[in-house]
């Protein structure tokens, strides 16, 4: 255990869990989406839907969303900032019954017209949970460099991609591979002590079965 997670992170109040939580959750589904949004649907559950106002939980998932940190001023008034921009922002709440009681889930709109949506828990002192992309189950925690492929279920795609990474020189700290069904759409998730560069991401995307492949950078 360390100094963060005894004191919790630098931040705008005032909960580390329903405030800093929540814009890094927001700010994860922007890199997610690799785009600016235009419109986010955002729907609350558990605890974030009890409390979500008083904790300033929308506030701060707008915030991330815009690109601000949980330790930037402008998250207080990132309504504001958000409809300037021009960005829709459709919030609800959910009674539906989750897994975990501070789950967020955002349906993004960016500006060329790109989707996504993803499902974001906050397990508390400012440690969240990326659980689901456009419906497939992931677990992302956004504290290392991450590469992630959506690819078809079938032998070799994961030797091909780490082969790659491996003549690289990229260290690869740990590996999760999800799927929904045996040779249906497969979600690879792989965190590495350095950033993947683009030119070897250009190499697996260009594996057969992979459909797309993104990165994302330590929050």
């Amino acid at each position: 255990m360390g100094v963060f997670d005894i004191i919790g992170p630098v931040m705008i109040g005032p909960s580390s869990s329903h405030t800093a939580g929540a814009a890094r959750i927001g700010f994860m589904a922007r890199e997610i989406l690799k785009d600016e949004p235009t419109e986010a649907v955002i729907t609350v559950y558990g605890s974030f839907a009890k409390t979500y106002k008083g904790h300033g939980t929308d506030k701060a998932l707008v915030a991330g969303l815009l690109g601000f940190s949980a330790d930037d001023v402008r998250l207080r008034t990132s309504f504001d900032i958000a409809a300037a921009k021009g960005m829709k922002i459709t919030l609800n709440r959910s009674d539906a019954e989750v897994d975990h009681p501070n789950t967020v889930r955002i349906a993004m709109t960016g500006k060329s017209g790109s989707k996504r949506e993803i499902v974001g828990v906050s397990l508390g002192g400012g440690r969240i949970e990326i659980r689901e992309i456009n419906g497939s189950p992931v677990v992302l925690s956004g504290e290392e460099h991450t590469l992630i492929t959506f690819h078809r279920d079938q032998p070799g795609i994961i030797a091909q991609a780490t082969t790659i990474m491996a003549i690289g020189h990229i260290n690869v700290s740990n590996m999760r591979v999800f799927r929904s069904a045996k040779n249906a759409m497969a979600v690879m998730i792989v965190c590495t002590d350095s950033p993947v560069p683009p030119e070897m991401v250009k190499m697996i995307q260009n594996i057969s079965a992979i459909k797309s492949v993104m990165t994302l950078k330590p929050l």
